[in-house]
């Protein structure tokens, strides 16, 4: 049964101001949802001379712990610091990035923190200049990234990101009697493979999640947003989700991004096997993610086909295709020396890869 803190019924504009006022931010009345499945996403209006606009984010309940957060913050200082184009949580008066609020009557309490309003034009597709761009992009994240590590947040593995969302969809009855077996069977499979890919495999923090949704354009820079799903991972998966395609032009273009990126810092070519693995452990994740949040009205409104023998049918060819296509390489499973990161000064950035 869905509860209120779930469903975040308790985040009215009088509980989201509420608790900005309580945090030392004077506002006026305006508070706007923001599209957000995941979260829950408000611009708001300070109350000062320039009407500052700010967005504040609310966390899920029971999806990440304070800890956890609390590191997604300190990788965007960390990568903000080091002049990488992202934008970091900001302080509130006391110095945290992280407050909250008791919703539900007080029963539950929601993690919230706020960034600067940050408009821009979303990239539509990848072509020769923008694969090139993100190569470089992807290279200064994952730079900043191998520095430190995460001690909370989870990993990419197919025991920890596709097992739990393996184990809901056997339980919840999505799956109809048609597709079942061969799902169950393909989503196995495909987790075992992925996991005996990853053996020996360096990992470090990634953006977890880095498709052109989680770009933007403003003044000819590139920016990465939405660090929400970062983990501990290998850096292929944020190449994979940014060039997803099999076709020549796709495989052109990543080697495009490849050789911008190894301007910047190495990358292992020899984890690009893992590409088809995770892109099925991503499908099993996604379903999984659906049925987790199908009490949420937002999502049958978005994805009614889920609930459709058809959606499943598909979704099935499209595990035994990644399986198919993960087990056509042999599998060589060796220790591979951890990537060190190479200390790069502001010389070695540019802004406009136009210029």
């Amino acid at each position: 049964m869905a509860t209120a803190a779930d469903l975040f019924l308790g985040l009215d504009p009088d509980t989201v101001l509420g608790a900005l006022e309580a945090a030392g931010l004077r506002c006026t009345s305006v508070c706007w949802p923001l599209n957000s499945y995941e979260n829950r996403v408000f611009e708001v209006e300070l109350a000062d001379s320039a009407r500052t606009r700010l967005v504040t984010k609310f966390y899920r309940p029971q999806r990440w712990t304070q800890a956890q957060i609390l590191e997604e913050h300190e990788f965007l200082n960390e990568l903000h610091a080091d002049e990488v184009p992202v934008v970091p949580a900001l302080a509130f008066a006391d110095g945290s990035t992280l407050r909250q609020v008791a919703v539900a009557g007080g029963a539950e309490v929601v993690w919230f923190c706020i960034f600067q309003r940050f408009g821009g034009r979303a990239p539509e597709e990848v072509d020769d200049a923008l694969a090139s761009r993100l190569g470089a992009l992807c290279a200064r994240i994952h730079a900043v990234g191998a520095r430190h590590s995460f001690a909370a947040r989870p990993r990419l593995s197919g025991a920890a990101y596709g097992m739990p969302s393996l184990n809901l969809l056997e339980k919840s009855g999505f799956v109809p009697s048609r597709a079942r077996q061969r799902f169950f069977d393909a989503g196995e499979a495909l987790i075992d493979h992925t996991d005996l890919c990853l053996r020996g495999v360096a990992t470090q923090r990634i953006h977890g999640d880095f498709h052109l949704g989680n770009l933007v354009f403003r003044d000819n820079l590139l920016h990465a947003l939405d660090f929400d799903d970062a983990r501990t991972g290998s850096p292929v998966q944020d190449l994979w989700m940014l060039l997803p395609g099999r076709d020549p032009d796709s495989v052109r273009r990543r080697e495009l991004f490849l050789q911008s990126y190894e301007q910047f810092r190495p990358f292992d070519r020899s984890t690009l096997r893992l590409i088809e693995p995770l892109r099925g452990l991503r499908l099993i994740h996604f379903c999984g993610w659906l049925a987790a949040r199908w009490h949420d009205p937002i999502f049958p409104q978005t994805w009614p086909q889920f609930a459709s023998e058809a959606f499943w049918l598909e979704t099935v060819e499209g595990l035994d295709e990644a399986l198919d296509q993960a087990v056509a390489e042999p599998v060589q499973v060796a220790a591979v020396a951890p990537v060190e990161a190479s200390e790069l000064t502001n010389a070695d950035f540019f802004w406009d890869w136009d210029k």
